[in-house]
């Protein structure tokens, strides 16, 4: 039975605002980006992470103090609703709901992708659509049940945390940290912006203020004990990896904090870190999905949505808006790439923390003698002022695409209450009461964090990586060139065996780099992309000795960064059913790009063959001279057909002279002749022991 017009419980303990403020925190900014930024700044990332902390405090300190002024559901939306007015507030409610949610669908599919590793039977989608439905039933049955799970997967999570924390300090070697300042300050403090985003999951708990038992305390110490929490890990654990990974197995790291824990504590440790990245992202997917369904509720009650998102069920929940919002997320799951559209969102967030300061400097200077915070913002206005500045510069520094999606946001919010909540809407912000003091009237009523996982696991045993890498096409260039020009050289090779046509895939390979989804390191560039109508996976090998330029972005951001110089490029595009096979392959390419002698191998190769050679593993590929006088000579002069070859073994090409052939049933092999063969590490041993090579 549902319910209009109640207040929602107030079931939130401190204990519940410290674990949703810290679970939705500590995600990819801790299993992720410390790689990333130490590609910047070498050591120095710890510092950036330090100094990442100190613009949060503007946002976390303005939304306590409105948060225990005006402790109801909707959090930014409330705050911008009453104090800037409701077109703001219709913005603010609309976008940050559509940003969460998108944070929680990539919260989601990461959790499918670390489970993968070990269950890799698992469905992806499927599987993180079960996990958004049983997080919409346990949010049904209320924030209490959720909160307490919330503590649950925190107490679990900072208990990994602190075993990988006191292991790792013991065995930190402090000569990494030679050469800290190299970098430049100005290199430290662009990083810092880089990593900013980590912390912004300290706000998730701003919608839920309503449900919060004695806010003026529990918000107060939940949110300032939350962020204190989350510096002293972060600062601690980048230490850590800066102390216990080489610089140069940290740089470009996609998974630092486990290629960490391998060292300190081996196979364990790799397990361990794995079931922690799980215990965050279903943290920050019940959080967020906590969060994000109250921005209805109060949008609801406000008249801006319909009615019907104010309706309470029997627990005291926003039922109806729960099930709007969950099913919303299946919906994402379905139809979109979050792990590409979640990135944009972070600008539309950094925009929503530059109008609560904003709204606090109002709420002060409106005058209201009914505006009674139980925690003021220390150093008022300054810390506001640079809460507002601060977001607009790093939004500038995200990209186009970024800031192109959240004027789409503005837009749509605005659209929504020009056509639908604008005649419903009879109240004005607390602005207008400082107009008033200008002469003018005045109104007396009165918003996260994915994935990469290239190096986690390597492949299945019926992943045909061999034969990918055997059939791929090769491009060797002589010349200079820019990326656009790869891509469309390789969208030319692609469209022969795929059905879409070259300028598309090109397009798709530009579209990747430019969210920064395409990983650069090494001088290898490893663009990639799934499409729905293909049958198995496609490669194109590409060598330019001469390199190819590269625009660098950022994955969590989709700044550009900068402009690197590659060697090697490996354009990958499989079917869009299998995601997880697709990023084995990556891995297992990466893999193969991690080994000391692998640019050595790719640069001297002296054609196609050796080019495809070099990217294969030692136990997957053999070369093979036939020669009379050893036991290969039991090949010569017979037909393919002819000769038993172990199972999950294939001849993919002959050398012959200066000619490559492609094998048929009924070649015929000749002495001299090279056989490159690939297959499984079982097959290939059966192999060489029986000719003895």
């Amino acid at each position: 039975m549902l319910k209009k017009g109640k207040l929602l419980r107030k079931d939130l303990s401190m204990l519940g605002v410290f674990a949703i403020a810290t679970g939705t925190t500590l995600s990819g900014g801790f299993f992720l980006l410390p790689g990333i930024a130490a590609a910047e700044v070498g050591p120095a990332v710890v510092i950036s992470y330090l100094l990442a902390a100190i613009p949060m405090f503007p946002a976390m300190f303005s939304i306590i103090e409105l948060g225990t002024a005006m402790p109801r559901a909707g959090g930014i939306y409330y705050f911008l609703d009453r104090t800037l007015g409701p077109l703001f507030g219709t913005i603010g409610g609309i976008g940050t709901w559509f940003a969460l949610i998108l944070k929680v669908s990539f919260a989601l599919v990461g959790i499918g992708i670390y489970l993968a590793l070990f269950f890799p039977e698992i469905e992806i989608v499927p599987f993180a659509i079960l996990i958004a439905a049983a997080l919409g039933v346990l949010n049904f049955f209320g924030s209490k049940k959720s909160g307490n799970f919330q503590i649950v997967l925190v107490i679990g999570l900072l208990g990994i945390l602190s075993i990988f924390i006191f292991g790792g300090i013991p065995e930190i070697n402090y000569s990494n940290f030679n050469g800290l300042f190299d970098s430049g300050m100005d290199s430290i403090i662009s990083t810092a912006g880089l990593v900013y985003i980590s912390y912004a999951g300290i706000t998730k708990v701003a919608s839920l203020t309503e449900e919060v038992k004695d806010p003026e305390r529990n918000l107060t110490k939940g949110l300032i004990l939350a962020l204190i929490t989350s510096v002293i890990i972060y600062g601690l654990g980048t230490s850590i990896m800066v102390g216990v990974l080489p610089i140069d197995q940290l740089i470009g790291n996609y998974t630092p904090a486990a290629s960490a824990a391998t060292i300190i504590f081996g196979k364990t440790g790799t397990i361990l870190i794995s079931i922690a990245a799980v215990l965050s992202f279903i943290s920050v997917a019940n959080a967020g999905t906590m969060s994000a369904s109250r921005y209805p509720l109060a949008m609801s009650r406000d008249h801006i949505v319909p009615e019907k998102f104010r309706q309470l069920s029997k627990f005291g929940t926003p039922a109806f808006s729960i099930a709007f919002t969950v099913i919303s997320i299946v919906v994402i799951l379905l139809l979109l790439d979050p792990a590409k559209i979640a990135k944009l969102a972070s600008a539309f967030q950094l925009l929503m923390f530059a109008f609560v300061c904003l709204a606090v400097i109002v709420m002060r200077e409106s005058k209201i003698e009914s505006y009674d915070p139980g925690y003021k913002s220390p150093f008022y206005p300054w810390m506001q002022i640079i809460g507002l500045v601060a977001p607009f510069y790093l939004i500038f520094t995200m990209g186009w695409l970024s800031t192109v999606f959240t004027i789409s946001l503005i837009i749509l919010g605005t659209i929504w209450f020009r056509t639908y909540a604008k005649d419903r809407v009879v109240r004005s912000g607390a602005i207008y009461h400082i107009f008033e003091r200008l002469g003018h009237q005045r109104y007396a009523g009165l918003d996260s964090e994915l994935r990469g996982i290239l190096k986690e696991k390597g492949l299945r045993k019926e992943d045909p990586f061999n034969e990918i890498v055997a059939r791929a096409s090769v491009i060797d260039l002589d010349y200079e060139a820019i990326f656009e020009r790869v891509a469309e050289l390789a969208g030319e090779k692609l469209q022969l065996n795929i059905p879409l046509k070259a300028e598309s895939i090109k397009e798709k390979f530009l579209e990747g780099t430019k969210i920064g989804a395409t990983p650069v390191t090494h001088k290898v560039a490893l663009p990639h992309f799934r499409f729905a109508d293909m049958i198995q996976p496609e490669l194109v090998l590409l060598r330019a000795k001469k390199g190819v330029h590269i625009n660098v972005y950022d994955p969590i951001t989709g700044e550009k960064e900068n402009r690197q110089v590659v060697n090697a490029i490996f354009f990958l595009v499989s079917p869009e059913n299998n995601p997880t096979q697709h990023l084995r392959i990556l891995a297992q390419i990466a893999g193969r790009v991690d080994d000391d002698n692998f640019m050595n191998d790719w640069m001297n190769a002296k054609d196609a063959v050796d080019l495809k050679e070099s990217l294969l593993f030692d136990d997957r590929y053999l070369n093979v001279m036939l020669n009379r006088k050893n036991f290969t000579s039991q090949l010569i002069n017979r037909k393919l057909r002819e000769i038993k070859i172990p199972k999950g073994c294939l001849v993919a090409c002959i050398r012959r002279d200066t000619s490559i052939i492609v094998p048929q049933g009924d070649t015929k092999l000749l002495e001299n002749d090279q056989l490159i063969i690939i297959g499984e590490p079982e097959g290939m041993k059966e192999f060489r022991d029986k000719y003895k090579v």
